[in-house]
């Protein structure tokens, strides 16, 4: 008799590896936090489980991977809309965060992104925003599983005075956090525009010694590529690679402004890149290729980016945008099918963070962060084909349980280590700060 914590039955798993792989009718044995054994449901007899959880409307997915976020924007959901991206910036965005952002600001956004991407199916997600000391506080709250951006900017704000104070502060969390079950770090200069030479040279030589991924926005919009050229008398990537910074540590985010030569030389220096298609239409930065950057070889992730800028944080949602919005791009309805936006959504998103050897995709040995997404209501019936179902019709409101290192933290729709009545306080309490009625 093999002796498990948890027994997950599923109508259906999708383990991700390989990628267009479909279980029906099989069990997840998890034990201390991690997946033991996936087998036929005929087969568990074997199995002594101190809880079974019986899922047989079911499918069960690997954890979501949000591979760009700014959790704690939560808090600006909605605050300026309809706006294109430097303007969106210049004129709304950074103004309100000189004047609100602060410790209390990013605890309290990052718990309520936190409490938004576990009701969406996400278990692990790469942050880039100020105070990541009190990112990483809501995230251990939480039980989530993140990467906390260690971000750059030449400017100064409420966490740091210049780019020299951003990295000492910055290296001194990585150092905090080192060994966390949970939470890693990585380097986040905040974009070519708005770092310059010298702090990303630096950051190169700081990633290689502390083996640490380089996380960035780079080509989001044809203004951001034009002012280069002004500036730099070269394209963004074509600077950064000068700086060392093309390689495979690079998460390249949005990617929206891409030559041929620049997709192939990303490919061949192993650069991931993150798709995060419904900010991009949303601001009207372009369209990353996703479809051709993956023939090309390239890992491609998917995010959300900030709810100021998307306006949610559900990467299930972000999935379908991806799949349909990749078809039209490619002029091809055969491009990015339902198992190629799911493995972008969960290991495409580890590997560009570094995880893959622990979350990511389905099989024994890696950490039991796993959703069950239902898929028998009105919305999702009939079930000819469960992934296209999962992708194509099913929305966040049909996640139903969600557990990261075997601790569930969604179960029924209800959360298990927070508190809903609280963080809606809290979000109205900011709303009324930031409208200046407080």
């Amino acid at each position: 008799m093999t002796e498990v914590d948890t027994l997950i039955h599923a109508a259906w798993i999708a383990p991700v590896e390989p990628a267009d792989a479909l279980l029906e009718n099989h069990a997840v044995a998890i034990r201390d936090g991690r997946i033991v054994a996936i087998l036929p449901a005929d087969e568990t007899a074997p199995v002594s489980a101190g809880r079974t959880v019986r899922l047989d409307r079911h499918i069960l997915i690997p954890g979501l991977v949000n591979a760009h976020t700014h959790a704690a924007m939560s808090l600006m959901r909605g605050l300026a809309d309809d706006l294109p991206l430097m303007t969106w910036l210049q004129e709304h965005i950074w103004p309100a965060e000189q004047q609100h952002v602060s410790a209390g600001f990013v605890f309290d956004g990052t718990l309520l992104a936190c409490a938004e991407m576990i009701r969406s199916g996400t278990t692990c997600f790469n942050d880039m925003y100020f105070f990541p000391e009190e990112a990483a506080r809501a995230v251990d709250q939480a039980g989530l599983r993140a990467v906390m951006g260690l971000i750059v900017i030449d400017f100064p704000s409420a966490w740091a005075r210049d780019a020299e104070d951003y990295l000492h502060k910055g290296i001194a969390l990585h150092d905090e956090l080192r060994g966390h079950a949970r939470i890693r770090t990585a380097f986040a200069p905040h974009a070519p525009y708005s770092v310059a030479d010298g702090p990303l040279a630096r950051i190169v030589t700081l990633a290689e010694e502390l083996d640490l991924p380089i996380h960035m926005h780079v080509h989001e919009t044809a203004t951001e590529v034009e002012q280069s050229l002004k500036e730099h008398d070269r394209r963004p990537i074509e600077r950064l690679d000068e700086l060392g910074l093309l390689g495979p540590r690079l998460v390249a985010v949005h990617m929206t402004q891409l030559t041929e030569a620049e997709i192939a030389h990303c490919a061949e220096r192993g650069v991931h890149v993150v798709h995060c298609p419904e900010s991009n239409l949303k601001l009207a930065s372009g369209f990353c290729p996703a479809a051709r950057l993956r023939e090309a070889g390239l890992n491609v992730a998917l995010g959300t980016d900030g709810a100021a800028s998307n306006n949610d944080l559900d990467l299930l949602g972000e999935m379908r945008s991806a799949a349909l919005l990749g078809k039209g791009v490619a002029g091809d309805a055969a491009a990015l099918p339902a198992h190629a936006v799911l493995e972008m959504a969960t290991l495409a998103g580890a590997r560009a963070l570094g995880l893959d050897d622990e979350i990511g995709s389905l099989v024994p040995g890696k950490s039991a962060d796993l959703v069950a997404v239902r898929l028998d209501d009105l919305e999702t019936s009939p079930v000819y084909h469960p992934l296209s179902q999962l992708v194509y019709a099913a929305g966040r409101e049909h996640v139903t349980d969600v557990w990261v290192a075997g601790q569930q933290l969604l179960r029924d729709r209800a959360l298990t280590t927070l508190d809903e009545a609280e963080l809606l306080g809290r979000a109205r309490h900011w709303r009324e700060k930031l409208l200046g009625n407080a």
